[in-house]
């Protein structure tokens, strides 16, 4: 034992180049590695090994310093593609801290499945309600190519974000739209183009909802209670409070994910109340009197923004971009398994539903009631108003709850990007997750301020063709600059040209609506009714 010992503190003695070391002869059955093998980059790389194995590295030499042979870099050349996928999936898989705190990235057990769900039930509204009333200004033709144009360009938009989500080069995941639109356009020009924009598409269609909910529900109680009924009926402002605390309660489910149930009756709901007014339309057959002939304003500039309101309202047809990097948050990603691939899955399967249930809609609607289509509500009021009497009260009900369901489901997503923004300006300043009773508290005071703007600002409805022309590049044009400065296509390719022209053209199309909305509250006005709901 003591000839070992000796044997182990010699002193190493430079040997020259050629000749070969040769192995201590030790009796004792634990060998560490070479002194060699440490250095390669496939065991130093590795955060495990560093700890493991610190202890067990040869004692550094005291010998003098003699001339050598300079080292290579400790990475070669060879086996640096090696190491480079597992440098970014740790980097990839590194969350930030606060992104556990936050109710959109709280959970990311999220699959194809939530992600069929939430697309689809932020993907179909009422505003597909109002599509008949485009083709009476564009007519058969016009109107099938304009639907069909918008419906293939707002889903090469949805695929560019579903591939801008992780950043194959940093290994970011922009798990907001507001992220990667910082990331893209810089940090203040990001906000001063997207923030507004992202905040009416989450708060402005939560207080659309409300309105939609309040008004739907007092129909469907007179539908249930019918015309002997002698229970006296609420307000409208008071069905509008019934529907937001409704709305407050099923928003306490705590993250995207949790919600993931909500949704999937939202979309069932969705496309059952689609469906059934279609049917039900096509079923009663056309109206005595309709006519198919394009309306036609009295001046050249009323026309021209007649079809500029009907591809404003195709356009606002197909919504739910802003929430599409918020959704694929709630994914697990890695270097072999990222988030994209069960995110297009489910996005897929969720806008082939949605183009089952939209075009059905508008052509039906369209063949059923042509020109006498209504302009407030489209299909919806065209049910109550037209077949009230020769459809069954059952079926009316039945449409009205799926509405009032579908609208009371959707809250809950659009409101979310709203809620995370709310706790997150908590836990940057507390460094702390936000305690159960104040998120409750945030979001009850989120739902009752939607409440209140739908009952003091109603005519916002009448804005809505100025607000969603500033709305409209979130879908159209910005996910093309995003791909084009991010994923730099090669210029003068296919890409390069197909982004550019696309962007410059929804960039176009927004200004052009900005000007016809404007246009429209000049020229008509509107009715400032303050704390008036009709």
């Amino acid at each position: 034992m003591r000839e070992q010992n000796e044997i182990r503190s010699a002193p190493l003695t430079p040997r020259p180049r050629s000749a070969a070391p040769t192995p201590p002869i030790v009796s004792s059955p634990p060998v560490s590695c070479p002194p060699s093998q440490y250095h390669s980059p496939s065991l130093s790389r590795s955060p495990l090994l560093n700890g493991e194995h610190a202890d067990q590295a040869p004692p550094p030499s005291k010998t003098p310093k003699t001339p050598r042979t300079p080292r290579l870099s400790l990475t070669p050349r060879f086996i640096t593609p090696l190491g480079s996928p597992m440098r970014k999936a740790l980097r990839m898989t590194k969350l930030d801290p606060q992104d556990a705190w936050l109710p959109i990235t709280e959970s990311r057990n999220g699959n194809k499945y939530y992600a069929a769900f939430h697309t689809l039930c932020s993907g179909i509204g009422v505003q597909a309600l109002v599509l008949p009333v485009a083709f009476t200004i564009l007519g058969w033709t016009w109107g099938i190519i304009g639907l069909t144009l918008a419906f293939i360009w707002q889903l090469y938009t949805l695929w560019l974000l579903v591939q801008l989500h992780e950043s194959t080069e940093n290994g970011m995941r922009y798990s907001r739209y507001l992220q990667l639109s910082c990331a893209t356009f810089g940090e203040r020009l990001g906000k001063w183009l997207t923030l507004f924009p992202i905040m009416y598409l989450s708060g402005g269609t939560c207080v659309a909802l409300i309105i939609i909910g309040g008004s739907t529900s007092k129909v469907f109680f007179q539908i249930v209670c019918g015309a002997t009924c002698s229970a006296k009926p609420l307000t409208t402002v008071e069905w509008y409070l019934v529907f937001t605390c409704a709305a407050v309660v099923l928003s306490q489910l705590p993250n995207l994910n949790s919600i993931a149930g909500l949704s999937l009756i939202g979309a069932v709901t969705a496309v059952g109340y689609c469906t059934m007014i279609w049917v039900v339309s096509v079923a009663e057959g056309r109206l005595p009197g309709v006519s198919y002939n394009p309306v036609r304003g009295s001046t050249q500039v009323v026309r021209i923004f007649d079809v500029l309101n009907a591809l404003g309202i195709i356009a606002f047809a197909f919504r739910g971009h802003n929430l599409v990097l918020e959704i694929q948050a709630t994914m697990p990603s890695d270097e072999k398994h990222p988030s994209r691939v069960p995110m297009w899955q489910g996005v897929r399967v969720s806008y082939t539903v949605i183009s089952a249930c939209l075009f059905p809609l508008a052509i039906g609607g369209y063949w059923a009631y042509g020109q006498k289509i209504p302009t407030n509500g489209g299909m919806l009021t065209a049910l109550y108003q037209f077949h009230s009497r020769d459809v069954s009260q059952a079926v009316l009900g039945l449409t009205s709850l799926f509405v009032i369901v579908n609208a009371l489901s959707s809250f809950q997503i659009y409101g979310m990007p709203m809620f995370d923004d709310m706790e997150s300006q908590y836990t940057v300043r507390k460094k702390q997750p936000c305690p159960w009773w104040l998120r409750a508290i945030f979001r009850a005071m989120f739902g009752y301020g939607c409440f209140f703007v739908a009952v003091a600002i109603p005519f916002l409805g009448s804005l809505a063709g100025l607000v969603g022309g500033i709305a409209l590049p979130v879908t159209l044009a910005y996910p093309c600059f995003m791909w084009l400065k991010i994923r730099k296509p090669k210029m003068y390719g296919a890409m390069w040209w197909l982004n550019w022209f696309l962007g410059v053209l929804g960039m176009s199309l927004s200004g052009i609506l900005i000007a016809a909305g404007l246009y429209v509250v000049i020229d008509t006005g509107v009715e400032l009714s303050f704390f008036k709901p009709h």
